[in-house]
């Protein structure tokens, strides 16, 4: 009896002092009926035409979340298939390959791919060669296209708008169009007739890191006409109270620059340079022209097929099945795409915000 009496006690204090439970919102109310009820005198008041509506609304309303996912489960697919594509056939034995019952999943693992690919190409000189050419033509690049995007959004001056026209044109206009008088240019480099003077010869750029250098230099390296733009609509976004509170302080425009602008465009900074460094190391067709035995990882990807075939069968015509090719190529593929899938996974967060920003803002 003296439990049963506590009990009752603390029920008693439980619901005179606890709030009462609230529905989460007006619907709570309602049952399932009391719901059906009054939807359908809610479609009663309204005219078929609103009635049709209405459905074709409620259908839509529960269609476009399952659509939705198909489109994202698709494009995923898409975008990774070649991925794992990539992945299970440098790994797979040439037996493997030649096997019609194995699609994904190898029967036989090895390394010895990978292994392989790596002596065929040379990878550690390649890689640094690549390297250097990437890093250096892209700090060139950003810092010229930089200058160059920063004049275009604060400074007004005669020409303005033809040369900007110029920078559109530079996206537009593809580089095979100039390709051939750049290879005379370089082929026949002559710097302001001194050297011709000195040596009564050409100075040749052709196979030398010198040819992708000096256009960075200049603003006029690849995809340099996008990344002009990039900055000038970055800096465009940039409030002009900045530079007049850094000329009040006595800053000079390039002291503006340095200290004011460029922190504040600190991810279209770093957007541009991965860009840069990115296109740089795919590049394939404009390397071609002016690279012969400087080795790059786009350029060693081209000859990989015939360089197998001397390592491993002493002959590069021998005769060896294209499925059997096809696990170096894979192997190959899969470790030159592997140091910039690291840097943008670990930059991802600031290279969404720089593409944000500089794509964006003050349009």
């Amino acid at each position: 009896m003296a439990i049963s009496g506590i009990k009752d006690a603390v029920s008693d204090f439980i619901a005179k002092n606890m709030p009462e439970k609230k529905p989460k919102n007006k619907m709570d109310k309602f049952t399932r009926r009391e719901k059906k009820e009054r939807y359908k005198r809610r479609m009663e008041c309204l005219s078929p035409e609103e009635q049709a509506y209405l459905r074709r609304k409620e259908f839509m309303d529960a269609m476009w979340p399952i659509f939705r996912a198909l489109i994202v489960f698709g494009l995923c697919f898409i975008i990774i298939y070649p991925l794992i594509y990539m992945i299970t056939a440098a790994v797979r034995t040439r037996a493997d390959m030649n096997d019609p019952t194995i699609m994904w999943i190898p029967r036989h693992y090895t390394m010895q791919n990978v292994k392989d690919v790596i002596k065929a190409m040379e990878f550690g000189s390649t890689l640094w060669n690549t390297l250097k050419l990437n890093i250096v033509c892209s700090i060139l690049q950003v810092l010229t296209c930089a200058v160059t995007g920063y004049g275009f959004a604060r400074y007004n001056f005669k020409g303005k708008n033809i040369l900007f026209f110029i920078v559109i044109m530079m996206i537009i206009v593809p580089p095979q169009i100039i390709l051939i008088p750049l290879y005379m240019f370089f082929r026949y480099f002559n710097p302001l007739g001194i050297y011709y003077l000195i040596k009564h010869d050409y100075l040749s750029l052709i196979d030398k890191p010198a040819a992708m250098y000096l256009p960075a230099l200049t603003a006029n390296g690849l995809r340099a006409g996008l990344f002009i733009y990039l900055f000038r609509q970055s800096f465009r976004g940039l409030p002009k109270e900045l530079e007049d509170a850094a000329a009040l302080d006595g800053c000079s425009p390039l002291t503006t620059f340095v200290r004011v602008m460029i922190p504040n465009a600190g991810s279209t900074f770093l957007t541009v340079f991965l860009l840069s460094v990115v296109w740089y190391w795919n590049d394939y067709y404009i390397s071609t022209s002016f690279f012969i035995s400087y080795k790059t990882i786009a350029l060693t990807l081209k000859n990989l097929s015939s360089n197998i075939k001397v390592l491993l069968f002493g002959d590069a015509n021998a005769q060896v099945n294209t499925r059997e090719i096809i696990i170096w190529m894979e192997a190959a593929c899969l470790i030159s795409i592997t140091p910039i899938l690291v840097l943008y996974i670990l930059l991802q967060k600031n290279f969404t915000e720089g593409i944000a920003r500089s794509g964006l803002t003050g349009m």
